[in-house]
């Protein structure tokens, strides 16, 4: 690699899905349903609803179509004998499905009630046709068979129950007809009506729903959307719902409120004021007010106006919303185009916000300490610097954390010595390494965020290596899946991925844990969920021979964020709603621990200040991963 002036951004902001691989995302998660199911109880409710519907619908075409009626479309050649029988009885089956669908529904919102599920007019609309249409056409069977009596009605089982119930009526069959005719018409009309309701109630996120999964961006999962030309795009974020992509837009309209995603938030579950279901609702009644309605009223400003100021500003970036929700609608990008907007239009953002972003324009970090403070260790160490031109195998990305925290610097001296015990050759870029700049694009100044890129791609291609190695989650996610769009595009590991693969080649061997300690890992979101590296922290961890590691029950795509992603490792928080003491306390209680392992800066720092904020500094300890293996390697 070698210096050169870099190219205008050209990455797309997301690739369209292939045809291949958009029929494998239908099938894969609107036909088999497949993050509907990752909740039992409403999976298993959603799933008989959505089989029996579909069933049924298709089973009324195919029935439909054998009348001349329909012409030249009719299927008069719909076999009969066995086929037919077969057919009658999912019918039926399915009726079952989504009879116990409904009910199930409805003993969910009367009796179970979770916090987070919210209950509107077109819910129990819905449920109640959804209901009567069932119950219809089952009477309608059952009239029609007590009327025919064919052979073939045990192939109708719910149907002949109903025939069988209906005897003792004594109808003749004049009568017989004439509620036949009632009954049929009445299910007829019900189901038109339901289909005529779709576009006014939640239901068609039946069409919408497929749609998002679909149109959804096609970015990295880590990645945030690029304001492409940004120095002479007018449009910096969104201030009004109209500012929002098309693409945005249906995914708010998609979104069904079931409260999945404010169920896992971390922000909500810790009592802060604030809901990723709340902010898409109120982001789908702005666009209905604005875009829909048309009484002439002005389109609504959204931060100050739809939502409170600060409600921008407590999003952790986690991604837990987006990977709980079956429409993958995304709740962080809509936040993120908040802050930009606040941040690069008004400028009216919260004190430490605008801390934080000061120190990092002038200072080149958020931590505002000189370049020259940056990771004395290294020097002590004897750590190679690169100079321009020059080469090495691992270029050591060491980023601001573990450069100026006083805290993650022993957790990067330690990383520095377990390679060197390696033989790696490896080197750091010194005082030429700026901050990669992901601080900055959370908060919403994408300004300063592509400036700091641009200049780092450009140190970054004026020497010569193999693979970036870094052990923060935020710098690797920023380097491995944002740098790319601005042409940084270099192979890049985290130290948890280099780790195990030290040990695994035999060039590390942790010796024996002494015992008396249990060690439990913390996945850092943005190493885990943004990017799926859960395997190997625990294959280093298990290296160690003798150590006692238990799981938290929030772990792996599950686990909890620290709280100190999206910009608040900055922010000033109500200690009665600090998402690392929830944090803390899952460890403490419900895992045992007595160490928190780490594999990300701004985690350690969290987890190291809920220990010390609630004086349990002697029962518990927070560590890198790196740390662990030192001291059973190095001592």
């Amino acid at each position: 690699m070698t210096a050169e002036a870099l190219p205008a951004p050209t990455a797309p902001q997301g690739q369209r899905m292939s045809r291949r691989r958009m029929t494998g995302e239908f099938m894969r998660h609107v036909v088999l349903q497949d993050r509907v199911l990752k909740r039992a109880y409403p999976g298993i409710m959603h799933t008989l609803l959505f089989v029996g519907v579909t069933i049924q619908v298709l089973g009324t075409i195919v029935n439909l179509l054998q009348y001349p009626l329909f012409v030249p479309f009719t299927i008069d050649f719909f076999p009969r004998g066995a086929a037919y029988l077969g057919f009658e009885l999912v019918m039926d089956l399915a009726g079952v499905a989504i009879l116990v669908g409904v009910l199930m529904a409805a003993f969910r919102r009367l009796v179970l009630r979770p916090s987070y599920l919210i209950s509107h007019w077109d819910d129990w609309t819905a449920l109640g046709l959804l209901l009567l249409i069932t119950l219809l056409g089952f009477l309608s069977e059952g009239i029609r068979l007590m009327s025919a009596d064919p052979a073939w009605s045990a192939y109708s089982p719910v149907g002949a129950a109903t025939a069988a119930a209906l005897q003792g009526l004594a109808l003749t069959p004049a009568a017989l007809n004439t509620l036949h005719q009632v009954v049929f018409w009445g299910h007829v009309v019900t189901s038109l009506a339901l289909v005529a309701l779709i576009p006014f109630t939640k239901l068609r996120h039946l069409l919408t729903g497929p749609l998002n999964i679909l149109a959804r961006p096609q970015r990295e999962s880590g990645e945030l959307a690029t304001i492409e030309n940004i120095e002479e795009t007018e449009l910096l974020g969104a201030g009004k719902v109209a500012e929002f992509s098309s693409q945005a837009l249906l995914s708010f309209d998609a979104c069904v409120q079931c409260g999945r995603c404010e169920a896992v938030c971390p922000a909500t579950i810790s009592g802060m004021p604030f809901s990723p279901r709340q902010i898409l609702a109120g982001l789908a009644a702005t666009l209905r007010s604005d875009l829909v309605s048309s009484n002439g009223h002005l389109p609504a400003t959204l931060v100050g106006g739809t939502f409170p100021k600060e409600t921008a500003w407590l999003c952790t970036t986690c991604g837990a919303c987006l990977h709980a929700c079956p429409l993958f609608v995304d709740p962080v990008s809509p936040i993120v185009e908040l802050r930009r907007y606040v941040t690069l239009t008004t400028g009216d953002v919260p004190g430490p916000v605008g801390e934080a972003l000061t120190q990092m324009e002038r200072r080149g970090n958020p931590w505002g300490l000189p370049k020259e403070n940056h990771a004395p260790w290294a020097k002590e160490l004897g750590v190679r610097t690169l100079q321009p031109g020059e080469a090495t195998d691992v270029l050591l990305f060491i980023g601001c954390a573990y450069g100026y925290d006083a805290r993650s610097q022993k957790a990067g001296r330690d990383l520095a010595l377990l390679l060197q015990k390696a033989g790696v050759d490896f080197a750091v870029l010194g005082s030429a390494e700026g901050c990669c700049g992901e601080t900055a694009r959370r908060l919403g100044h994408e300004y300063l965020f592509q400036t700091m890129a641009k200049e780092n791609i450009e140190t970054l291609r004026g020497v010569r290596f193999n693979r970036i190695l870094t052990a923060c989650a935020h710098c690797f996610n920023t380097l491995r899946n944002e740098y790319p769009h601005f042409g940084g595009d270099f192979t890049v590991v985290h130290h948890t991925e280099f780790l195990a693969e030290l040990i695994r080649q035999g060039k590390l061997q942790p010796g024996q844990d002494p015992g008396g300690k249990t060690y439990t890992f913390h996945d850092s979101c943005y190493l885990g969920r943004y990017n799926d590296i859960y395997q190997q922290p625990r294959q280093v961890l298990d290296s160690v021979a003798g150590l006692k590691a238990v799981e938290m029950p929030r772990r792996k795509e599950d686990g909890f964020c620290c709280g100190g992603g999206g910009g608040q490792m900055w922010m000033e928080t109500d200690p009665s709603t600090r998402i690392n003491h929830r944090r803390l306390e899952e460890a403490i209680d419900k895992a045992g621990a007595e160490v928190i392992v780490t594999a990300c800066p701004y985690c350690l720092i969290m987890m190291d200040d809920a220990i010390r904020s609630k004086g349990m500094t002697e029962s518990i300890g927070a560590v890198d991963l790196a740390e662990v293996i030192k001291e059973h390697t190095l001592g």
